[in-house]
This record gives structure tokens, sequence and C-alpha cells, in this order.
């Protein structure tokens, strides 16, 4: 070997092995807009995809800002899949139009609502907006029904196989085996929610709708006055009046919401207060889907005793 290339190669070596022992691009780029989406996309792709969260459980899904760098994202995405029912109305269509990215345009494979295929819930039958924040499709927060999680996994197993033939068969496998865990898990849930069958409940925003529905609890009022305005302090005198004649068991808030109207009607009524995580990473234990509904059940059982 000459000298000339010696250090021809001596010099690309380091180059080389530096990209190397970088790990593999991941196939395919998921935009999720909620995290419990972002979880989902994770056990059902693994390795195969790099998967973003445009949101944390501490923050309210409806009210973002579509930022540059979440603008980015969506340019570089091959798969969004949000929530939809207009959850995300105030954000993520200028996100789409901004981005330029045609593979993640409404009615592109690349581009899918998980509401659109479950049952919704509280479809209002006028969109008078007095109301307070009604959503035309329904009730938009379905992940708190684990049916539901185990519907939009099938699609979406589907959906990245479509946008990632070469590993299809991944694809069917991890999502073959996350519903077969989802399916045990659920029928550990049902036998240990049995308790929470008609636990009564004030909460703080219509966001446990499918959560009821799921486990048979029944919301007796809530601390917003109307769907997305916040708690008053006729509303809440209010329902200090009604629950001391007619105490719920518990009083409901989620990891977005501000503690203080759910302490304040708690300290006034004695009913017990219950954060509940909402959405994967909303508490220390729910780092997954299935910590998610773990410890959403231990937080409720708490009470219900």
């Amino acid at each position: 070997m000459n000298v000339a290339i010696r250090r021809l190669f001596c010099c690309m070596l380091p180059a080389v092995l530096a990209l190397l022992a970088q790990p593999a691009l991941a196939a395919v780029k998921v935009f999720a807009c909620e995290p419990e989406w972002g979880a989902l996309a994770q056990e059902l792709a693994g390795d195969k995809a790099s998967v973003f969260s445009a949101t944390t459980a501490l923050q309210d899904a409806h009210h973002i800002q579509a930022k540059p760098s979440l603008i980015a994202r969506v340019r570089n995405a091959d798969l969004v899949v949000c929530t939809g029912s207009e959850l995300e109305i105030g954000w993520l269509p200028p996100l789409l139009r901004q981005s330029g990215n045609e593979r993640i345009q409404p009615g592109a494979p690349g581009y899918m609502e998980a509401s659109q295929f479950v049952t919704r819930l509280e479809i209002p039958k006028s969109l008078d907006r007095s109301l307070g924040d009604i959503h035309p499709g329904g009730n938009p927060h379905i992940q708190l029904d684990p049916r539901n999680i185990a519907k939009v996994a099938q699609v979406l197993g589907a959906r990245l196989a479509q946008i990632d033939p070469a590993n299809a068969a991944v694809y069917a496998a991890r999502t073959t085996d996350f519903l077969a865990r989802w399916d045990a898990a659920m029928r550990r849930w049902d036998t240990e929610a049995a308790p929470l069958k008609g636990l009564t409940l004030v909460v703080y925003h219509k966001d446990s709708a499918y959560l009821n529905a799921w486990l048979g609890m029944r919301e007796m009022g809530s601390l917003e006055p109307k769907p997305g305005v916040p708690p008053t302090t006729a509303h809440l005198a209010d329902l200090v009046a009604r629950m001391q004649a007619a105490p719920a068991r518990a009083i409901v808030y989620m990891a977005y919401n501000s503690p203080q109207a759910a302490e304040f009607l708690s300290e006034r009524t004695k009913i017990p207060a219950v954060m509940l995580p909402f959405t994967v990473g909303g508490s220390d234990k729910a780092k997954d889907l299935f910590g998610l509904f773990d410890d959403t059940l231990a937080r409720l059982l708490a009470v219900a005793k």
C-alpha cells in the first residue's frame, strides 16, 4: 500500500467506524398528536419506527401552539396519528398545511384519526356553541376505554404495514402479540374493576365518558360549568350544595387539570379528590398503555372501598 493510499485509508477509517456504530435508521417516522397513540405506535413498530409525541400528559391537547418545531416534525413524518373528532382542530390543520408533506394529508395513507375507528359517545344533536366546547363528531377522549385501544391497534398495525411493506411481517407479528397481551390485561382489569360499577363521580371536564362507559360509573356533576369553561366561584358553590345533599363518591380530575377546583370541592364536602393519569406519562406508574390502566384502576379502587 503506497503512502497516499495509506493516508487516505487512515483518514476515512474513523468516519467509517462511526457510521457503523450508529443505529440503523428507522423505517417509519411517526408523528403522534397524543402520548397514547405514540405509545401504541411504539408497541406495534418497535425499532422499525421513530415515534414523536406532540403533546404530553400534562398538556391539554385542545390548546397547543402550532410551533415551527412541530411543523418540522410533520414535514418529515411518514405517518401522523391523532385522535381526531376535532380535538386538535386549533393546531393540527396549520401544521399539515405548512408542512408541504403530501404523504400525511387527510385522505392519504399517512394520515390516521383514531376516533374514526371506534363508536363515539356524546355526539351532539345540535351545535350550539353557547353550551361550551362542543365536538360535532362526538366526545374525542376515546383512549380511556381499553376496548378502543384494541380497535385502533388493529388499524394502526395495518397502516404501518401499508406505509412500510418491507416490514409488514414485523408489524403483523407485533400487532398480534400486543393484542394477545392486551386481551389478557383487559380480562384482568374487568375482574379487578367490578367494585367500581355504579361509582358516582364529579368530573372536571367531559373527558371521562369512555372510562365511565367501560366501568359502569356515573357522572353526577362537572367542575366546569360548561365543557371547556373554567370553574367559577358561583358554579363551585352550587356544586357544594348539591354534593352536601346527594354526595358523589369521588371528585376526579386529570393530570393536565389544575387541582385547585377539585381540592376546593373536596375540602368543603369531604369527598375525596382523585387525580387520574389520563394518558401515558400522566403518573409515575403510567409509563406505557398497560401502566395507564393499571394505575387508573388502582386510584379509583382506593376510593371505592
